[in-house]
């Protein structure tokens, strides 16, 4: 067993929620079973048990001491808020706001497979979800003819993303505004498929690529 795949949760699959999101978390940081389970004062054989077997149902004091390892909260660990929406939690103290610079803006961007694209439509703008790569420093995402998403061809449009930690009270976002176009080109279109690295989480036929160019890109970070 490596620690690389420790760190990347797949000695074994993670099963059940709580193991996948406690697998997710841990990879997320880059952490091993072992340094998590010393992080926590827990053994590793029951970290790797929590992670493995869907049953398991450790105490509120485990949890407790496995959302303070990962750095996260009992309630992101159960899953207990994934329907509601991030930056609940009260600012802290002396917040610290920064400009992004373009470069950290790229790295960042980079990082996702989630965005927010804003559209023009007859009724007004729409923000939609939609799963996107960066290629060559222009952002594309799959999309079937007619879905909303489609309708940022031939626009300029908006397109965001951003990073909560309610745990902290912090994050980021990233602001890029750019021409949007189809690709009608067959090479192009193959090209882009070898290299993109998200794929629309809606599944169904996604046909129609869409490519963003940026001539504005803006980004904020709030550390606290």
């Amino acid at each position: 067993m490596t620690e690389e795949t420790q760190a990347n949760g797949t000695e074994g699959m993670p099963s059940g929620d709580l193991g996948r999101r406690l697998a997710a978390r841990r990879a997320q940081l880059g952490l091993t079973t072992e340094e998590t389970a010393a992080r926590a004062g827990m053994a590793p054989s029951y970290v790797t048990h929590v992670e493995q077997h869907p049953d398991a149902a450790p105490g509120r004091g485990a949890l407790l001491s496995l959302a303070a390892a990962l750095r996260t909260t009992v309630s992101a660990l159960t899953g207990g808020d994934a329907d509601v929406p991030p930056g609940r939690e009260q600012a802290r103290r002396a917040p610290e706001f920064t400009e992004l610079s373009r470069a950290e803006c790229a790295e960042l961007l980079s990082t996702h497979g989630v965005g927010r694209l804003a559209v023009p439509t007859e009724l007004g703008p729409v923000i939609v979800p939609v799963n996107y790569s960066v290629i060559e420093d222009t952002i594309v995402f799959r999309t079937a003819r007619g879905a909303t998403p489609s309708l940022a061809s031939g626009c300029v449009v908006a397109f965001e993303v951003d990073r909560v930690d309610d745990t902290f009270s912090q994050g980021w976002s990233v602001l890029t505004r750019g021409y949007a176009r189809t690709v009608t080109d067959t090479d192009e279109e193959q090209r882009l498929a070898k290299q993109a690295y998200s794929a629309p989480w809606s599944g169904g036929r996604r046909d129609m690529w869409v490519c963003i160019e940026p001539y504005a890109v803006t980004g904020r970070r709030i550390v606290t």
